[in-house]
């Protein structure tokens, strides 16, 4: 990809857009419209997280399937809502799945999330996701580590751990996002989400996200559930990062550790109405 410079002034412009147009009052209703629609959300992801990325999607009120054979994959791509492709484990026959899945989904129409796990160091999933961001995701996933080296600007981070800040990674999702026509969330104590024309900022969730195996990986599965609503894509993915990080604050307060938390968060998921969700956002 040759990087594409962000223009400064639109940047400007958008946030002044942004920020007369977005609230949590105008994200509340997203969380209401993905219970009464149910997405169904075809994961091809890795073999750590399945359980609890399909438990995360089935308790916020969207629908799993978790198909990832070739074959299989491309066919069920055009008649899902969405399509969520994590790198996180990426075995030889899950990656033909995922070219072909990410081939459906652009060819119908149908939005799809990459989530570069552990790209940067990693030669094989480095490949996949520079092949697989060639076909325009709608949504990047990925935290500030994983985002600076899919755009070339980082050798990745610690494993599946990010060295680096949201703010660090911002020029870099802005690149993403502008080279690629996706909206880019960056992943951290404080998330940042970009178009390259507009950003925000939640100051959101609690660090016993961290802890849980499957934390930001689940993430990525809610993402594309609320890219398949009505609306543009931006207001989506900032609903989903938000409402994600409002239920782990309100599970946290309630747990004694990773444990506790990882059952109260999924209860959160599904006791947690559009009103508290909007109550609870903080947007930046």
């Amino acid at each position: 990809m040759k990087p594409v410079e962000p223009d400064l002034s639109q940047i400007s412009e958008g946030m002044s857009r942004l920020n007369a147009r977005l609230s949590p009052q105008s994200l509340a209703p997203l969380l209401a419209q993905l219970r009464e629609r149910a997405p169904l959300v075809q994961c091809l992801t890795n073999s750590v997280v399945t359980n609890f990325t399909a438990n995360v999607l089935l308790a916020a009120g969207a629908a799993p399937a978790m198909v990832d054979v070739p074959g299989e994959a491309g066919p069920f791509a055009r008649i899902a809502g969405a399509v969520l492709l994590n790198l996180g484990t990426p075995h030889a026959e899950q990656r033909e799945a995922m070219v072909e899945a990410a081939e459906a989904a652009t060819d119908a129409g149908t939005p799809w999330v990459l989530d570069p796990v552990a790209i940067g160091t990693l030669a094989v999933r480095t490949g996949l996701a520079r092949k697989l961001v060639e076909m325009r995701p709608t949504v990047i996933r990925g935290n500030p580590s994983e985002i600076k080296a899919l755009a070339g600007m980082g050798s990745g981070g610690r494993g599946t751990d990010s060295t680096d800040s949201p703010d660090s990674a911002a020029e870099a999702g802005r690149h993403l996002a502008l080279g690629y026509g996706a909206v880019v969330a960056i992943s951290g104590p404080v998330d940042l989400i970009t178009d390259g024309h507009q950003e925000v900022r939640l100051d959101n969730g609690h660090p016993y996200l961290t802890r849980v195996t499957g934390g930001g990986c689940a993430l990525g599965a809610l993402i594309a559930a609320f890219a398949s609503l009505d609306g543009e894509v931006f207001s989506a993915v900032t609903a989903a990062c938000g409402f994600y990080a409002v239920a782990a604050e309100l599970a946290a307060a309630g747990a004694t550790g990773p444990g506790s938390f990882q059952s109260a968060f999924l209860d959160r998921l599904h006791s947690t109405g559009p009103a508290q969700f909007g109550e609870g956002l903080r947007l930046l």
